[in-house]
């Protein structure tokens, strides 16, 4: 666990203001606001970007997006690594923002600037594609603005996290409150992106649509740095992904020695694991034993109780346990994948569908296509809200969890959800196919068919609900069960798992493109007419993935072994006293 800087209050014995707290929240939530104006104003209406202004193959545009959302996800890792080895929260945030700001910029010139797009298309001519000077400025661009989400998400909340003194008891409801707040700023500035920036983009500009997120970003900069001297810092104490390795390389080092006969002859140093345990040791388990052996004294090891031993050989049961409790995470979080992939059709083909739907809401107003998924928000923080104000306090009755339920039923919950979404999803293109049909569009790629685009709303409705239920619940399983010392890092292992979520969406979408092409020049997924494609056996499919994967889900649930800790107010010697385990949420 990393240790809290500590001011020196005793200067002239004048009383100085204890850093952190609520007054910290404005600078901090001023950053994630904006990263999610960018980030997800970006999104919702990219698809329509890559088309009609770089003219790019629907299919290749939607590999674009899901490859930048999974690259974008997946650097977290690196970001959480930087901050808690070497340089700290704040300075991972403030010059991940900078790399995010320059990425924006980059982009939003490339809107505004001719040069760096296509010529409009003319006419039924064919449209030129963008060149690859101009295409390696979009790809740049969205490289910087992957690594700098790669900085900002794993380190946002946990930074916000750290402002509040958890061991004050009048504090440490605060500590909630955060996250109530986090959760409904980020919901609220999604609002925001979906509605009002997507309207500004097809109506205005992609200059005005990218512009204003960019200059947003740049003043949340000078917010988050002026807050500097009320922020509490937390000092790096080494990474975690260190310590497991180190884990490993002793226990192979050491995999021919026979395992002791008696766990409490296993290496325990409190003093060593001092900064890693503050909320309790982790107490041995008899999983994956093989590991153990990395806790075994050799003579080789000559440990001596002054001073610490080589931890490439020798590491301490809590450390071991560290690493087991990850592996046992492994299932739990692979478990999470389909439900992203099944999630991230809605900024591709479920936006396709839109735009050839009528989206009128009165004469005079249409729904930009890329606000839909203002729907997915709605539900999402309404469901958010019915959970805890009316489901928890009906559900705790019978539970007796303060939490009403645990993450794991709210994940098992969650997926079922989303098993409906993408089954709804197939037979209303279905719907969608026949109003075409009957109207004689079929061939006609770009003119609106009579049905409304509201028919969208259920699937739309239903992912939204499915993510409160499960993307929440994954999040509080990782903060739950990862080791004290990982917390910090969860919420990078939770974005991993969207990473891999949206790679797998694009091998899917390439895979039944690739397969389902015809010799007539059918296929399930057509690049220019969804008219002639079989996009609901497409959503068929990722229904059938999703009930395998749901199955396999009960299984790991099933089997889930939480991690037990040793609470340090109870001093004793023996495992067996003062252990709990660790299932609060």
């Amino acid at each position: 666990m990393e240790k809290m800087e500590e001011s020196n209050h005793n200067e002239n014995n004048v009383k100085i203001r204890p850093k952190g707290g609520m007054i910290t929240m404005p600078f901090i939530f001023s950053n994630e606001v904006c990263e999610k104006l960018a980030v997800v104003g970006f999104n919702a209406n990219m698809i329509s970007y890559l088309t009609t202004q770089l003219h790019m193959p629907l299919t290749k545009a939607a590999n674009t997006l899901t490859n930048f959302g999974g690259t974008a996800s997946l650097t977290p890792l690196l970001g959480a690594f930087i901050a808690d080895a070497y340089a700290g929260r704040f300075w991972t945030l403030t010059v991940a923002s900078i790399l995010y700001q320059i990425g924006m910029t980059s982009l939003t010139l490339s809107a505004i600037l001719p040069q760096f797009r296509p010529p409009p298309c003319k006419g039924e001519q064919v449209c030129q594609q963008a060149t690859a000077g101009q295409l390696a400025i979009l790809y740049g661009s969205l490289l910087l603005g992957a690594l700098g989400s790669g900085g900002i998400r794993p380190c946002v909340v946990a930074f916000g996290a750290d402002q509040f003194d958890e061991t004050d008891p009048k504090q440490s409801t605060k500590t909630w409150k955060y996250f109530n707040w986090y959760y409904f700023v980020m919901g609220a500035s999604i609002l925001v992106a979906v509605t009002v920036l997507v309207y500004i983009q097809d109506n205005i500009g992609w200059g005005w649509g990218l512009g204003i997120p960019t200059i947003a970003m740049f003043l949340s900069i000078i917010a988050f740095v002026i807050g500097h001297p009320l922020y509490r810092h937390m000092d790096p104490a080494g990474s975690p992904f260190t310590r497991l390795l180190q884990v490993s390389v002793a226990a192979f080092r050491k995999r021919k020695l026979p395992m002791v006969s008696d766990s409490k002859l296993l290496y325990r140093n409190k003093e060593l694991d001092a900064s890693i345990s503050l909320g309790g040791r982790l107490v041995h388990t008899k999983q994956m034993t093989f590991l153990d052996k990395a806790a075994i004294v050799t003579e080789e090891d000559s440990v001596k109780s002054s001073q610490a031993p080589n931890l490439w050989r020798l590491n301490t049961v809590h450390r071991v346990e560290e690493l087991k409790s990850v592996i046992r995470m492994g299932p739990i979080w692979a478990s999470g994948i389909l439900l992203i992939t099944a999630y991230a059709q809605q900024g591709t083909f479920s936006l396709q569908q839109a735009k050839t739907m009528d989206r009128h809401l009165t004469k005079s107003f249409e729904i930009p296509a890329g606000s839909m998924s203002v729907f997915t928000m709605v539900s999402m923080l309404s469901t958010i809200a019915l959970y805890d104000r009316i489901l928890v306090p009906i559900a705790r009755r019978f539970t007796g969890l303060d939490r009403g339920i645990t993450f794991l039923h709210r994940m098992g919950i969650g997926f079922v959800i989303s098993v409906l979404a993408t089954l709804v999803a197939g037979f209303i293109e279905v719907k969608r196919k026949k109003a075409a049909l009957a109207h004689g569009l079929e061939d006609k790629a770009h003119e609106i068919i009579p049905i409304s685009v509201f028919w969208l709303v259920p699937q739309y409705s239903l992912h939204g609900i499915a993510e409160a239920f499960m993307s929440i619940g994954h999040l509080e399983f990782f903060y739950d069960q990862s080791p004290e010392s990982m917390r910090s890092t969860a919420a990078a292992l939770f974005w991993t798992a969207i990473s891999v979520g949206n790679y797998v969406s694009t091998l899917l979408v390439s895979l039944v493109h690739k397969f389902s092409a015809a010799p007539d020049g059918s296929n399930w997924l057509p690049d220019n007419n969804l008219n002639k494609g079989k996009l609901e056996y497409f959503y068929w499919l990722l229904t059938g993935l999703q009930v395998v994967n749901l199955l396999y889900y009960i299984c790991c649930a099933k089997l889930y072994t939480f991690k037990p800790i040793q609470i340090h107010s109870k001093d004793s010697e023996s495992e067996e006293d003062g252990v709990e385990l660790a299932s609060k949420v």
